[in-house]
C-alpha cells in the first residue's frame, strides 16, 4: 500500500469520526449547515480531481472510463454547490421545485455509462458501433423516465408529495442498478480490475443506502444538513476517492481477449429492446389508468411521442449498419469460400502431378538404358571411316534424334522432381521473344496475327531457360491449336512488372482470340484435353504447371469476356543482393 492511501485511509477515518462527534453534539443551526454543506463539497472536488487524474495517466483504451467517472463526480458537485449556495450562503430553504434535482438524478448516468463500456475487455475485433448505440438507447430511455415519472408533477403542475415519491422511487432503483452493475463485474474479472470494480461497488451501495435513509428521514421531517444521516454520505465520498487512489496506484489495463459467453454478448441489446417495447406499455398506461390530471397526460403522451421517435431512429440506425455489417460478411465469406475452393483445386493438381510424376520418373529411367546404349552405338559407328555418305548420313540422323529423345527424358524427369534443372538469373522477356521467333513461320501459315508488348526493363527472375521456353512454346502452340479451328485469329502476348502484396512479381500474359477453353478449371489436368483422338495428349499443359510451380510462380487460365482464352503466368522477380 503506497503513502498515498494510507495517508487518505487514516485522513477519512478521522474525518469520518470528527463528523460523527459533531453532528451528534452541535445543534441543528448556521454552523452546522455550514459544516454539513462544505465538508462533502470539498470531497466531491477532490474526488472529480482523483478520477481526472486518472483519466490523464490511464491508456487511451480505458481513458473513457475515467473521463465519464469525472463528469459524474463533476455533475454531482454542481448539485451540492446549489445546495451550499442555498443552505450555507443565502441561509434559506431549497426552492420547490429544486432544478438540482435534475443534474442529481443524471449524475449516475455517466456512471452507468462507464460500467457499460467494460473498460477491463480488450476492444480488438470488437464493433464499438453496436455497443454504442445500444447504450445511447438505454440512456435515452433514463432521461425519458425521468421526464415521463417525474417531471410533470415537478414542473407542470406541482404536487410535491407525488413527485417526491416518484423521484426517490427512481432514483434508488436507478442506483440499485448501478451496484449491480459493478458488482456483476466485480465477480466476473480478476487482478487490479476485480478490486477496482469492488470498491465502487461498495461506495456506490453505501450512498444508495445512505439516499434510502435521508429519503425517509425527509418525509418524517427529522433531517437536516450535517444531521447523523450524512455520516454514511461522508463515507461513501471517501471511498470512492480511495477506489480512484488504487486505480492510481495499480493501473489497471485490458486484459488478454477472451471468448464472451454469447448470454453476456446480447445483454445490452435485449435491454434496448425492453425500454423500446417498454413504451407502448406506458401510453397504454396514460390512456387508461393514469388518475392525474389532463395537463399531465398530454405532457405525459408528448414525451412518450418523442421517445419513440428519438428511440425508433436508433433502432432504424443500428439495423441499417447490421445490414451493411452482414453484407460485408457475405462478401468475405463468398472470396473465403472463392480462396478455398482455388486452393482445393491447387492441392488436387499436386496430387495428380506427384502421382504423374512418379509414373513419368520410372518410364523415363527405363528409357534411359536402351536410349543410352544407342547413343553408345551411334558414336561408334560415326567413328568408322568406312561407311559411305548415305550410310554416315543416316547414322548422324539417329544419334540427333537419340539425343533429342534424350533431352525430353531430362524434361521429364525434371518434371517429376528427379532431376531439376539448374537455375540462374535470366530476362524472361528474352525467352518469351525467342519463343515468338520459332513459331513465327507456323503462326503466319495459319493466318494468326502476334502483338507483343514487352518491355526491355522487365525485373529478372531465378529459373531455367530450356524449361521456361518449354512453358510459352507450349501455351503458344495451345493457342495456335485452338484458333486453327476458327480459320486465324490474334495472339497478344504482354509482360509487365507488379506489386503483389508488397512482393514484386513478373506477369506475362497469353492472349487468344480463339474458341475458348470449354472447362478451365481442367485444363491443367493430365492428359485432360479437348482435341480429336490422335492429335492431342494432354500432358503438355501439365507439364508446364509443373514446372512454373517448380520456380515458385503460378500459372492461371480462364476465358476472356470478349472471347477467346488467357494465360497467365507469374514469376517472383530476383531480388537484388
Amino acid at each position: 500500500m503506497s503513502w498515498q492511501r494510507r495517508g487518505w485511509a487514516l485522513f477519512a477515518a478521522i474525518l469520518v469520526v470528527g463528523y460523527t462527534a459533531l453532528s451528534l453534539s452541535l445543534p441543528a443551526g448556521p454552523r452546522l449547515t455550514w459544516i454539513g454543506n462544505f465538508v462533502p463539497l470539498g470531497l466531491m472536488l477532490l474526488a472529480t480531481a482523483v478520477m481526472a487524474l486518472n483519466a490523464w495517466r490511464a491508456p487511451r483504451n480505458v481513458r473513457a472510463f475515467w473521463i465519464l467517472w469525472a463528469a459524474g463526480c463533476f455533475f454531482w458537485t454542481i448539485n451540492q454547490s446549489l445546495w451550499t449556495y442555498y443552505e450555507a450562503i443565502r441561509q434559506t430553504n431549497l426552492p420547490e421545485p429544486f432544478f438540482g434535482d435534475i443534474i442529481l438524478f443524471l449524475h449516475v448516468v455517466p456512471f452507468m455509462a462507464a460500467v457499460a463500456l467494460r473498460p477491463h475487455r480488450s476492444r480488438e475485433g470488437q464493433n464499438q458501433f453496436f455497443s454504442t448505440v445500444n447504450f445511447f438507447m438505454l440512456l435515452i430511455w433514463w432521461v425519458f423516465l425521468y421526464a415521463f415519472l417525474v417531471f410533470p408533477e415537478e414542473f407542470i403542475l406541482l404536487q410535491v408529495n407525488t413527485y417526491s415519491r416518484n423521484y426517490d422511487l427512481l432514483y434508488l432503483f436507478e442506483n440499485l442498478v448501478l451496484v449491480l452493475a459493478l458488482g456483476a463485474l466485480a465477480a466476473t474479472t480478476r487482478g487490479p480490475w476485480r478490486k477496482l470494480y469492488w470498491n465502487l461497488c461498495v461506495a456506490n451501495a453505501l450512498y444508495a443506502f445512505n439516499s434510502l435513509l435521508m429519503n425517509v428521514a425527509i418525509g418524517k421531517g427529522v433531517y437536516y444538513t450535517g444531521s447523523f444521516y450524512d455520516v454514511a454520505f461522508l463515507a461513501s465520498i471517501c471511498w470512492l476517492i480511495w477506489s480512484g487512489l488504487v486505480a492510481l496506484e495499480q493501473h489497471p489495463v485490458p486484459e488478454p481477449a477472451t471468448p464472451v459467453k454469447a448470454g453476456w454478448i446480447t445483454v445490452t441489446p435485449r435491454l434496448a429492446m425492453l425500454a423500446i417495447l417498454s413504451l407502448p406499455l406506458m401510453g397504454f398506461w396514460v390512456i387508461f389508468r393514469d388518475p392525474a390530471p389532463a395537463p399531465l397526460r398530454q405532457f405525459r403522451l408528448l414525451v412518450l411521442l418523442l421517445a419513440m421517435l428519438v428511440l425508433g431512429s436508433f433502432a432504424f440506425l443500428r439495423q441499417y449498419q447490421l445490414d451493411q455489417s452482414l453484407a460485408r460478411l457475405l462478401r468475405t465469406s463468398q472470396e473465403g469460400l472463392d480462396n478455398l475452393r482455388r486452393l482445393q483445386q491447387e492441392l488436387i493438381q499436386q496430387e495428380k502431378l506427384a502421382s504423374l510424376g512418379q509414373l513419368v520418373a520410372g518410364a523415363a529411367h527405363e528409357i534411359n538404358h536402351p536410349l543410352s546404349a544407342i547413343l553408345g552405338y551411334s558414336d561408334l559407328l560415326r567413328q568408322d571411316t568406312g561407311l559411305r555418305p548415305e550410310q554416315s548420313s543416316m547414322v548422324n540422323k539417329i544419334s540427333d534424334q537419340a539425343r533429342r529423345t534424350r533431352d525430353l527424358v531430362l524434361g521429364l524427369l525434371s518434371f517429376a522432381q528427379q532431376a531439376p534443372g539448374e537455375k540462374s538469373l535470366l530476362d524472361m522477356g528474352e525467352i518469351v521473344r525467342r519463343a515468338v521467333k520459332m513459331e513465327m513461320l507456323r503462326l503466319e501459315s495459319k493466318k494468326i496475327q502476334v502483338s507483343t508488348n514487352i518491355p526491355n526493363d522487365l525485373p529478372q527472375i531465378y529459373g531455367n531457360t530450356s524449361q521456361l521456353l518449354q512453358c510459352c512454346l507450349q501455351i503458344i502452340a495451345n493457342a495456335m491449336q485452338a484458333m486453327e479451328e476458327t480459320g486465324g485469329g490474334t495472339l497478344s502476348i504482354q509482360a509487365r512488372q507488379e506489386n503483389l502484396g508488397g512482393r514484386q512479381t513478373l506477369l506475362v500474359e497469353f492472349l487468344d482470340s480463339g474458341p475458348g477453353i470449354k472447362d478451365p478449371g481442367r485444363v491443367f489436368d493430365p492428359f485432360y484435353t479437348t482435341k480429336p483422338i490422335g492429335k492431342g495428349t494432354g500432358l503438355g499443359l501439365s507439364v508446364s504447371y509443373g514446372l512454373v510451380h517448380d520456380h515458385h510462380g503460378q500459372i492461371t487460365c480462364q476465358n476472356r469476356p470478349e472471347g477467346g482464352a488467357a494465360f497467365y503466368l507469374r514469376f517472383p522477380a530476383a531480388t537484388p543482393a
